[in-house]
């Protein structure tokens, strides 16, 4: 299936690694010019061999902390000068600090509020008027499974990553009629680096090894396992193709079956 993302122009965020480096490559397989963002310099080359070479796309990378306004801005023109415009956004962030309630400071929240809020809010507004100029525009925001089912560990992420779902289903109602979507992504368990760091967390808690954790986990998943980064990039390139025009203010869950409630 063809999903019309041939010389499309691409950002995506946090993509030297993990899920973002995981859509980055799909999208660059199926033919988009990719920006490619992370806050280190060898991180980022490494990406870029590895995405160029799989794919031979056309890969722009950009040093940039989506914390940082200033950043973002550059982040923005870098894109623009270089290929004009950005078709698709695919805003992707590290994880938030994990704790609980009460172990969590207020430089903390704040520091989750600008990472997985005001980024998104910060490259939305500095992108989507040229995307309004040109009548077309794909919108996505990935954000996690917590926005469904809690995890008590990980209280910045059940609080602050809900906000995206406004976000996005607000964006999809104003900019819909300019042929833009809006849409999120909420992904489950998959086999990145801040898996591995919460199931040593788990493991020191409860006094066991870490691969106990790994395999408890996975029996709590239907089908058994981690998803992959890819599978999040499979799901990534249909939204922001041709074919999912008519999907627009939706949060999709991807992952495994392990939410169990159907609200």
């Amino acid at each position: 299936m063809d999903l019309g993302l041939r010389n499309r122009v691409a950002l995506v965020t946090a993509s030297s690694r993990g899920i973002g480096l995981g859509i980055a490559r799909v999208l660059a397989q199926e033919g988009a010019r990719v920006i490619i963002n992370a806050r280190h310099d060898d991180e980022l080359a490494k990406a870029r061999e590895t995405i160029t070479k799989e794919s031979g796309a056309e890969v722009l990378a950009v040093k940039a902390d989506l914390t940082v306004k200033d950043d973002v801005n550059r982040l923005v023109k870098e894109s623009m000068d270089t290929f004009g415009n950005i078709d698709i956004l695919v805003f992707n962030a590290g994880p938030p600090k994990p704790g609980t309630f009460s172990q969590l400071n207020e430089d903390d929240w704040e520091y989750a509020t600008r990472l997985l809020l005001l980024s998104a809010v910060w490259l939305t507004r500095r992108i989507v008027d040229n995307m309004v100029s040109r009548g077309w525009g794909r919108l996505i925001y990935v954000t996690s499974l917590t926005l469904r089912q809690q995890v008590p560990n990980l209280v910045l992420s059940n609080t602050v990553r809900l906000s995206l779902a406004g976000l996005v289903k607000s964006l999809a109602i104003e900019y819909g009629p300019h042929g833009i979507t809006a849409n999120g992504i909420m992904q489950g368990y998959i086999a990145t680096e801040r898996i591995n760091q919460l199931a040593q967390e788990e493991a020191r808690t409860r006094g066991i090894s870490v691969d106990e954790v790994i395999k408890a986990w996975s029996r709590e998943i239907p089908t058994g396992r981690y998803g992959k980064p890819e599978e999040v990039g499979y799901l990534v390139a249909f939204l922001a193709g041709d074919k999912a025009a008519y999907i627009n203010g939706s949060m999709i869950l991807i992952d495994g079956g392990y939410v169990k409630c159907v609200s």
